[in-house]
């Protein structure tokens, strides 16, 4: 598969701002890491998810894909081609090819355009089309692609005409009218009814395999993201942690932040439901990462294990981790460790069934009354 899309090292940083005291004692600026060493690739006609919880950089990365946040190092290759040091005037050209469909299409979308307006801008702005008359006809075309169809019923409504599921098709279509390479999709679904969402990502995934557009996709729902992507990066604190095809991450996540996130998604079946993984404390700020592995201070194998647990904190597991195919940033479960991943596994469950066990209990004790109902611990309401 070509590769179309290189991230390499990737990392952005945002400046804290200083009080007056500190600026007059000169204490030094600390800086938000939201982005910190990131190599990634997408490839044509692919879709590749990226995953994980808020705050951990994914937007970000979309921003820096398109030229809106600039890069503290690091590269980015549309094609072999560098943007990262591309001038504003070559980034327009750039961003023909790479479009982004945003996650509220209540708010993406001007309330003062027409429909065919909001198509036909961004083509005025690339110079797409020779006439009005033939801009028409290419809206209209991408309007019929993205099963708006006949065109010539929406060409003429306003967004507050339409509802939620037909907005974000609008934005679709116009990301397609300017013939992109490459999508980055940053939550499409997320604010849509729940009965439009799988139609949109059907969408999504017949448009990535008909036109060969390599599809970056933003969500926190990894059971989408198993569903529709061939491969899944899963971010925890501004690195991908995880780099696995579906079916991997599907069957044996390997890093213990992948697993807690498997653990929570429901099972059709009721009779094999599995203990969800309730990770301990908050993630840590940004502007102050932990040393060696930074997810240590929330992980549920790490103090289980029978090695020394200054191993988490002193030895950072990321580094080249991104590159290796269906492994994880993890001392104790990626691939090639001398753990054995059974004991592992049962260790962890354990420590999480007696924290979830806790949990309950101390509920039980505020509301003062407590029953057992086939040996589990409930509250009544």
């Amino acid at each position: 598969m070509t590769e179309l899309l290189e991230i390499d090292d990737l990392k952005v940083a945002y400046p804290v701002r200083r009080g007056v005291i500190d600026s007059l004692t000169h204490k030094p600026r600390q800086h938000v890491r939201a982005v910190d060493g990131v190599d990634l690739r997408v490839g044509r006609g692919e879709m590749v998810a990226l995953v994980g919880e808020s705050g951990c950089g994914k937007t970000t990365i979309a921003q820096s894909i398109l030229g809106a946040v600039a890069p503290t190092s690091g590269s980015i290759r549309l094609d072999g081609s560098d943007i990262t040091a591309m001038s504003q005037r070559q980034l327009r050209a750039v961003r023909r090819r790479v479009q982004m469909i945003y996650q509220d299409p209540y708010a993406s979308l001007d309330p003062r355009f027409r429909v065919s307006q909001t198509i036909e801008e961004p083509m005025l702005i690339h110079g797409i089309g020779e006439s009005k008359s033939a801009r028409k006809a290419l809206i209209a075309s991408a309007l019929e692609r993205t099963g708006l169809v006949p065109a010539e019923l929406y060409l003429d409504r306003f967004p507050h005409e339409m509802s939620g599921g037909q907005r974000q098709r609008v934005a679709i279509a116009a990301s397609l009218a300017v013939g992109p390479d490459l999508i980055v999709a940053d939550e499409p679904v997320s604010m849509l009814d729940v009965s439009v969402r799988a139609s949109i990502l059907l969408l999504l995934d017949r448009l990535r395999k008909d036109t060969g557009v390599g599809v970056l996709m933003i969500t926190h729902d990894l059971s989408t993201a198993i569903h529709f992507a061939d491969r899944i990066a899963v971010m925890y604190l501004g690195r991908i942690v995880e780099l696995a095809t579906a079916r991997e991450v599907a069957h044996n996540p390997q890093h213990p932040y992948t697993k807690a996130l498997m653990s929570v998604i429901p099972h059709p079946d009721p009779q094999r439901q599995v203990q969800p993984q309730i990770l301990r404390g908050d993630t840590p700020n940004p502007a102050n990462v932990p040393s060696g592995c930074r997810f240590h201070t929330r992980c549920p194998v790490g103090p289980t294990v029978r090695l020394d647990r200054q191993q988490c904190v002193n030895t950072d597991p990321s580094d080249g981790a991104e590159r290796r195919l269906n492994n994880a940033a993890c001392l104790f479960t990626a691939t090639g460790s001398d753990r054995d991943s059974d004991y592992v596994e049962g260790e962890a469950s354990s420590m999480v069934a007696a924290e979830a066990a806790d949990v309950v209990s101390s509920v039980d004790r505020w509301h003062g009354r407590r029953r057992s109902l086939g040996g589990v611990t409930r509250t009544t309401p």
